[in-house]
Formats: structure tokens, C-alpha cells, sequence
């Protein structure tokens, strides 16, 4: 009786078995659908989240510097980047190849390794200053979000705090770019014709504020930037010709400064001028009178020394309202937000000791 019983209870649950693993895989995929539906939800949170960040990111100003070494004025902008909260910028520096802004050669933390590591030795007046400016341009382009392109001296101030700069510079959809015709005779070399056809030739100031679409232009540009390579170069300087073959007529040398030159008439050619503010906003004050040698006069700026570091200084440059241009007749009233505003955010060349003296008494960067 004993066997037979459960030979039956065996029956029974062979009977049965089918059943418990139908339930048993009903129950597993029940567990996958909602551990599937729950990992969707999680994921379309994350996706959401990211959207949002995404959205709340504001465009940043990519302030880019072309130094030779270390950057005299650091402690200056750091007061300036301390008081943005939002992080609405970026840095870049190029400086000799080989050079690390680490805890040694930088005091400001806004600096430590913000050196390009692709930089190139670059000599005054020569076309190297347009390569070292696209590097930057190349590595700043690399964020999505930078939206303004601000090239800076090692000498260079701010005379303004961070978010009166950024207002002002984002208040137009223009790039600022120091451009006018120029007409005096041998900075265009005709060997560039009919490339660049004398009518597109520009001279202006080389710290230009680009907005994204002109920095890409920089950077695609393959060109006009050969016939500067080729064509533009500065005069020999007397004291010079010991190290480099004495010019035959230097009288007649083509005295083309790239740097001065090349995003103007980059712009000229293109036919980009339209989407230009065509002035500056970094003041220089050329010194026409300090030098002794005629040829030399107005080459370059004044330097500004811890006795000129002082309030009517920075009034005097804060106070101008326009610019005019002479060779055009013209006459560039600045504004900001469609209303009359100072010309100037940046001012050069400053030493340590003067930009330190006007940092100490709130003239700049901080007000």
C-alpha cells in the first residue's frame, strides 16, 4: 500500500510540474519587464539631467594669452576670474614650447597647466605670431560651449570685473576687430595680388575678440595665411644686420608686420566685414615722440611703470568714447546693449609693479 501511494504522489507531481514552471518563468519574466522599465526610467532621468545641464550652460568667453614665458600679471587675473562664480570662461596660454604653468611658475590656480602643448617658438613681426594665435583658436574651438575668442599680451589688464566684460562682449552677436584701410605705401607687397587684391588689404590691432563662427574661419584658412607666410615681412632693423645678410635696398623693403594684418584682411577678403565691430576693445598708447630715430617712432607701445600706475590713468582710458580712424574719415562711436559706453575692457602694456599698484587700489579688474 505504501508503494502504491506513492507511486500516486509521484504522478501527482509529474502532473503538476509543468504548471509550477509555467508559473515560476511567468514570474522571471514579470521580474525582467519591471527591472527593464525601471533601468528605461533611470536612463531617461540621466538623459534628462544631461538635457537640462546642457540647457543651463551658459557660453563662455575663451580668454586665450600669447606670452613669452610665465605670465607676469597673473595675480591680476586671478582677482578678475575669483569674483565669476558661474564659470563662464576658459584659459588658454601659449608660451615657448617646453613651458608648464605649474605651482612654481603660476600663483593663481586659474593657470596651473592651461598651456597649450602643441606651442611653437614665435619671434616678433614674423608670421609665427599668426600660427601661435590659430593654436589657440584650434584648442579653444575643442569646447563646445567656448563662444567668445579673446586674445591677450602677457601685459595685458582688465579694467573692468568679469561680468561687466562678459555682458559687454556678449551683448553683440559681432566680433570686435580693430580694422581699417590702409593706405600708407610699403606694408602691401604686390607679390600677394591677385590672392589678396590691394583693396582687401587691412592694418588693425591684433587683440580682436572673435565670435565662433570668425574663429573657425581662423582656423580653416588655407588661403590668405600662405601669402602672409611668403609675403609679409617686418624691415630689417639696423640692429639686427650683424646677424642677418645686410638688405641690399632697404629703403625698399616691404615693412608688413603679420600680426597687424592678417585676421583684417582675412575678414576683408571673405567679405565678413558686415559681421564686425570694427574697433578694439584693449586700449594701446603709441608713444610717437619717445624715440630718437624717426624710422623707429610709433613701433612700439608705451609701457606703463609703477610711477604712472594711478587713478587719471585709468579714468583718462575708461573715458574714451571713440575712436577715429583718419585713412577712412571715420569716426567709431562705442556702445554696449544699443546704448553710449567706454571703447576700452583691456588695457596694455603694464608692468607687474604698475598693474599690482592699480589691482591694490580697486582700479582694475575688480570694479
Amino acid at each position: 500500500m505504501r508503494k502504491k501511494g506513492s507511486v500516486i504522489a509521484v504522478t501527482r507531481w509529474r502532473m503538476r510540474s509543468p504548471l509550477v514552471v509555467f508559473l515560476l518563468c511567468l514570474f522571471a519574466a514579470s521580474v525582467v519587464m519591471l527591472l527593464q522599465q525601471y533601468s528605461n526610467f533611470t536612463n531617461l532621468e540621466d538623459v534628462t539631467a544631461t538635457d537640462e545641464a546642457t540647457e543651463n550652460r551658459l557660453p563662455k568667453i575663451a580668454f586665450l594669452f600669447i606670452a613669452r614665458n610665465r605670465l607676469p600679471l597673473d595675480v591680476v587675473w586671478d582677482a578678475f576670474f575669483q569674483e565669476e562664480k558661474e564659470r563662464r570662461f576658459s584659459i588658454l596660454v601659449h608660451s615657448r614650447p617646453g613651458f608648464v604653468l605649474n605651482k612654481i611658475t603660476t600663483r593663481s590656480p586659474f593657470f596651473l597647466n592651461r598651456q597649450v602643448n602643441n606651442s611653437i617658438q614665435v619671434d616678433w613681426g614674423e608670421a609665427s605670431m599668426l600660427e601661435a594665435e590659430r593654436i589657440l583658436l584650434k584648442n579653444a574651438l575643442l569646447d563646445p560651449f567656448n563662444d567668445r575668442f579673446v586674445f591677450l599680451s602677457d601685459s595685458c589688464v582688465p579694467l573692468y570685473n568679469f561680468n561687466y566684460t562678459y555682458e559687454y562682449i556678449m551683448s553683440t552677436t559681432h566680433s570686435f576687430v580693430d580694422s581699417f584701410a590702409d593706405t600708407k605705401e610699403g606694408r602691401y607687397n604686390p607679390k600677394m595680388n591677385p590672392v589678396i587684391p590691394a583693396q582687401n588689404w587691412r592694418k588693425g590691432s591684433q587683440w580682436v575678440v572673435l565670435i565662433r563662427k570668425h574663429a573657425e574661419v581662423v582656423v580653416r584658412d588655407e588661403t590668405v595665411l600662405p601669402q602672409f607666410q611668403n609675403h609679409c615681412r617686418r624691415k630689417s632693423l639696423p640692429e639686427f644686420w650683424r646677424d642677418q645678410p645686410f638688405p641690399v635696398h632697404p629703403e625698399k623693403e616691404h615693412n608688413c608686420i603679420p600680426d597687424e594684418h592678417y585676421v583684417q584682411t582675412l575678414i576683408a577678403h571673405l567679405g565678413l566685414e558686415g559681421e564686425i565691430n570694427r574697433r578694439s576693445v584693449t586700449h594701446t598708447s603709441w608713444d610717437l615722440s619717445s624715440s630718437k630715430d624717426k624710422k623707429r617712432k610709433g613701433w612700439h607701445p608705451v609701457t606703463y611703470r609703477l610711477n604712472d600706475a594711478n587713478p587719471d590713468l585709468i579714468k583718462s582710458i575708461k573715458d574714451i568714447d571713440n575712436i577715429n580712424y583718419e585713412t577712412e574719415y571715420r569716426r567709431e562711436w562705442c556702445s554696449s546693449k544699443g546704448r553710449p559706453a567706454p571703447c576700452f575692457l583691456f588695457s596694455r602694456k603694464f608692468t607687474r609693479a604698475a598693474a599690482l599698484k592699480l589691482l591694490n587700489q580697486s582700479l582694475i579688474a575688480v570694479s
